[in-house]
């Protein structure tokens, strides 16, 4: 199998005047991407940085962002990406658990952190857009040799990018993704979206997450381009896709549902470009799904995985509209296995854990072997998530395991609740989540997110979980907020609801 860069540099040739990446009004040709990378490669040689060597760098979307990928990829070093707006601490635990030696940062995380973060990084520390104290500047990139230095070592085994988990516990988890997992991953999606070099495809989410970095490196592997959002509001994105002319994205579930909230005012901007939209993170609710499919006009699917293995499930709605409450049937690279509390296989529509075997698993979590093994069962991944297969193999999430509330010994699912509570019109969105209780060990507990002006009384929420659920499935306490917690992603945090309730709710 030809090695990632490899690849790219042979579209450079290709088509080298053909636009690579197009990021906030700013373009690139293959040509010149392919010089960049090089310069940066020599750039970074220069600095000290060496095969195997991990660069810790606060991302953000741009084209520059994705020429280091790429030349981290040439050197056999590792990017350890993270979000430029955590907290100083926070930084330093990741960079310490991910092993960074060198630091790439524009000058504005250089001067936040400046006396409030002590690295003790032992390597290069480079400034990307300009000069500042004791650190090396890209401004003398231009010097640079844009011929591309080879290194023989790189054999696509070696780790190219250390995510950390965004998932649903507060220890993330540093995952060692190397070459060939971020090459086989975008070579599986080309084939499962049938992706071609007329694409146009679309990244909005931040490109310190997986995702993003998939969606760049797609299209850079096949001679497609690559539109890149510098940052996501739905008028931007819609107006980007109208623009540029997007054929295929891949969006997080929280993006779409403000999109398709646009979508029903009269000044949105008409898009006739779109070929394929897939969502991806959490389930999108079925009203959505439907506002979604009706004005963009075009092949909707929805996926379920994981940052370790990548996508396990895809369905195409417009080809499978009697399965819209499911997340598809598992992608060619992938096996599903649903495991009850007592290690059997459930039946089909019984409820358990989802596991998955995937060829397209990560390397395991950086320096965590143990707690990687830990998490698989003859050698499938334990996703923490609950489940169900029907006869014909389509998956139905049910919810975190960690999530599952369990009161008085009965096993009670939150999105059977959410379920039945977003029903009601005035309500924004919702979580059901477990309260200690020293009688029962733990209660439902309810958050609510009224719509904006809008009177909700806690009765009427009563109400209608009076006359739609269970009584063990009642909810003890209910909270109002204005906001839920949530991730960069705009995924819920749902364990940290507990505690943000206490501080943020009013109880009613």
């Amino acid at each position: 199998m030809s090695k990632l860069c490899d690849l790219f540099f042979d579209m450079a040739s290709e088509y080298p005047q053909k636009t690579a990446i197009w990021c906030d009004n700013k373009t690139i040709t293959y040509e010149e991407l392919a010089a960049l990378v090089c310069r940066y490669s020599n750039f970074l040689i220069n600095a000290g940085v060496i095969y195997s060597d991990h660069i810790g760098i606060p991302m953000n979307n741009s084209i520059e962002s994705a020429a280091l990928i790429l030349a981290a990829a040439n050197l056999g070093a590792a990017l350890v990406p993270i979000n430029p707006t955590l907290p100083p601490e926070a930084i330093k635990s990741l960079f310490a658990a991910a092993d960074v030696k060198h630091l790439i940062a524009r000058k504005n995380f250089l001067e936040q952190t400046e006396g409030k973060i002590e690295l003790n990084l032992k390597g290069a520390q480079i400034c990307l857009d300009g000069s500042w104290k004791n650190t090396l500047s890209f401004d003398s990139i231009s010097k640079m040799s844009d011929e591309r230095p080879v290194v023989k070592q790189v054999t696509g085994k070696e780790t190219l990018i250390i995510t950390m988990t965004s998932g649903s516990t507060g220890e993330p988890k540093p995952i060692d993704l190397t070459q060939n997992n971020k090459l086989e991953r975008a070579m599986a999606h080309i084939r499962l979206y049938n992706l071609t070099k007329e694409d146009r495809i679309l990244a909005a989410t931040p490109l310190y997450h997986s995702l993003a970095e998939r969606l760049v490196l797609m299209p850079l592997l096949i001679g497609a381009t690559s539109i890149l959002l510098p940052r996501f509001t739905p008028a931007l994105w819609l107006n980007c896709v109208k623009d540029q002319k997007v054929t295929f994205t891949i969006a997080v579930s929280a993006q779409l549902g403000q999109i398709a909230e646009l979508l029903t005012s009269p000044f949105v901007p008409e898009i006739d470009s779109l070929r394929c939209v897939v969502s991806s993170s959490s389930l999108l609710e079925n009203h959505i799904k439907n506002e979604l499919i009706d004005k963009l006009n075009c092949d909707f699917h929805e996926m379920y995985g994981t940052s370790e293995t990548s996508t396990v499930t895809s369905i195409n709605f417009r080809e499978t509209l009697g399965k819209k409450h499911s997340v598809g049937r598992p992608l060619p690279e992938a096996e599903v296995k649903i495991i009850k509390e007592d290690q059997s296989i459930a039946k089909p529509g019984e409820i358990g854990e989802i596991t998955c075997k995937t060829t397209l698993m990560c390397n395991g979590y950086y320096n965590q072997p143990e707690i990687f093994q830990d998490a698989l069962q003859d050698s499938y991944f334990k996703t923490g998530d609950l489940g169900y297969l029907d006869e014909a193999g389509y998956l139905y999430f049910a919810g975190r395991k960690k999530e599952l509330i369990i009161t008085g010994g009965i096993n009670v699912y939150p999105q059977d609740i959410e379920e039945c509570v977003k029903k009601l019109p005035e309500i924004k969105e919702c979580a059901a989540f477990a309260y200690p209780d020293n009688r029962l060990g733990e209660v439902v507990a309810l958050a609510i997110v009224p719509k904006p002006d809008i009177q909700l009384s806690k009765r009427k929420v009563q109400i209608q979980c009076a006359k739609n659920l269970a009584d063990y499935q009642q909810p003890h306490m209910i909270v109002f907020l204005d906001q839920l917690p949530k991730n960069s992603l705009g995924k819920l945090e749902k364990y940290n609801l507990p505690e943000y309730v206490t501080k943020h709710g009013v109880f009613k």
